[in-house]
């Protein structure tokens, strides 16, 4: 399969937010079997339905309907921190990409197309925003953003070639290195980032939720950086 690497226009729009919110989203059912086998969640999910028994009068189905609820609002957490991040940023950034990224010169987004079934089709994504750095006086650095690889290309070697291409584009503004951010749940991302010679700095839970819906999913923010 030949893959090439371009950046972003306007047609490009449909395929990029549908390939954006699935790979996004398909991180919900790991997060939720993640935070449900944690020690402090199953040490909470016994003391709910034990308690909910206990309670009702030793009411199996009433102790069922009140740990099921519990359950669900593990799941419901789960899926607002994924799917409520992909409509955040449809909102914003992702909603008008050329203007966001194209229109500076020091920003970028690139698609990675192929053709497949005889059409071209959007397999992958990146980005890249210019930001001061405070610490070295008056250079910049670049923030990579939405780091996709479709389900169907993964482990092919796609997303290092995404990665380079951020890398080269910062290489040539003279940037002073390359942050990003990504959750603990996307272990092949964060592995992926260690390869390429990123460095762990920072790992935390604050983000655009509810500190109690971060806590429910039990998912932490990493933010990693490389110098170039």
């Amino acid at each position: 399969m030949h893959i090439v690497i371009r950046r972003y226009q306007s047609s490009d729009r449909k395929d990029v937010e549908t390939i954006f919110r699935d790979a996004i989203e398909e991180h919900i059912n790991p997060a939720f079997i993640y935070a449900m086998t944690q020690p402090l969640h199953i040490t909470l999910s016994l003391f709910i339905y034990i308690g909910a028994y206990v309670v009702s009068g030793e009411s199996v189905i009433l102790a069922l309907l009140v740990g099921g609820s519990w359950v669900g609002l593990v799941y419901f957490c789960c899926y607002e921190f994924y799917a409520g991040y992909v409509r955040a940023r449809l909102r914003t950034d992702m909603q008008d990409i050329l203007g966001y990224y194209l229109h500076n010169l020091d920003n970028c987004f690139w698609v990675a197309e192929a053709e497949m079934d005889g059409r071209p089709r959007v397999l992958g994504v990146v980005a890249v925003e210019a930001k001061n750095d405070p610490g070295s006086d008056g250079k910049k650095y670049g923030e990579l953003f939405r780091m996709i690889v479709s389900s169907t290309c993964r482990r092919t070697g796609l997303g290092l070639r995404l990665a380079e291409t951020v890398e080269d584009f910062c290489k040539e503004r003279g940037f002073s290195k390359i942050v990003l951010s990504t959750s603990s749940t996307q272990r092949a991302a964060v592995a992926l980032y260690f390869k390429l010679g990123f460095k762990l700095v920072r790992v935390h839970t604050q983000s655009e939720f509810p500190n109690w819906l971060v806590w429910m999913t039990r998912v932490t923010i990493l933010t990693m950086e490389k110098a170039i």
